[in-house]
Parts: structure tokens; C-alpha cells; sequence
């Protein structure tokens, strides 16, 4: 079944001029990216955006982080979407991704892992809508 996700390209890929590789990844992968825009989080983006990890002891600096420099936020498109783009971004520790993922490839840490990426269909719809308009999104 053809879905939509959100993801995000953090900071510390931009920061590398990593959107490309990641992108040819994505897209390698068979998802098609329907909207994209490179944009500057303000703090009150990412802290509404990040606002389920408000009790925990990193969300400070999870909020710095993401404000630090430009991210790009993008609607990705396919089969299982949400589940394929998972498995493409592999796991969140990058010494335990999987060899091919964009974590595996590009991410320098736990906490710098490069991209964000939905976890639910429910959650890809909300996140979306964070960021883009029905019409902003080109499928």
C-alpha cells in the first residue's frame, strides 16, 4: 500500500552538505520524495515538534541540537512507506545499523544519527502537517 512519512535530515548532515547522499539513499531505496524545503527550526518548532521526550533527561539538548543549524524536512512516498524508510535509516545507534543505512553511513553518534524519521502512520500524518500543506506536497 502506497503511504506517505516525514523525515527530517538533521543538523549534523547538513552541516556535512550530506542532503544528497541522503537523498540518493532515500531514493535508491524506491521511496520518492514529494516535498522537501530546507528550513531553520526555531525553538519552539522543535520543542512542540520533540514535545513526547519532554520528561526525559536529553530533551534540552535535543532541542539545541535541532535549532543549532538548518534541517530539511521532507514527505517521503511508497510502498510501506513508514516501515521501509525505518529500515533505510536503521537503528539509532549507528554502530548498530545495518550496512547501507543512512545511519550506518553518515551518522557520528546516538545523538547525531542524521536523519528523523516517523514511527507510525498516525504519527507521519501529524508530523507532516508540522511542516507542510496539503498543496506543498507533489506525489
Amino acid at each position: 500500500m502506497t503511504e506517505r512519512t516525514f523525515s527530517i535530515i538533521k543538523p549534523d548532515a547538513t552541516r556535512r552538505n550530506l542532503t544528497g547522499a541522503v537523498n540518493a539513499v532515500i531514493e535508491g531505496a524506491g521511496l520518492r520524495i514529494v516535498a522537501q524545503r530546507r528550513i531553520k527550526l526555531t525553538e519552539a518548532q522543535a520543542k512542540k515538534f520533540y514535545e513526547v521526550h519532554a520528561e526525559r533527561p536529553f530533551y534540552g539538548e535535543l532541542v539545541s541540537q535541532m535549532t543549532a543549524e538548518p534541517v530539511v524536512v521532507q514527505v517521503l512516498e511508497g510502498p510501506n512507506a513508514v516501515a521501509a524508510y525505518r529500515e533505510v535509516m536503521g537503528a539509532t545507534n549507528p554502530e548498530q545499523a545495518a550496512e547501507g543505512t543512512i545511519r550506518k553511513q553518515f551518522a557520528l553518534s546516538i545523538g547525531e544519527n542524521s536523519v528523523h524519521g516517523s514511527d507510525s502512520l498516525e504519527n507521519a500524518g501529524i508530523e507532516i502537517a508540522q511542516f507542510f500543506t496539503d498543496d506543498q506536497i507533489v506525489g
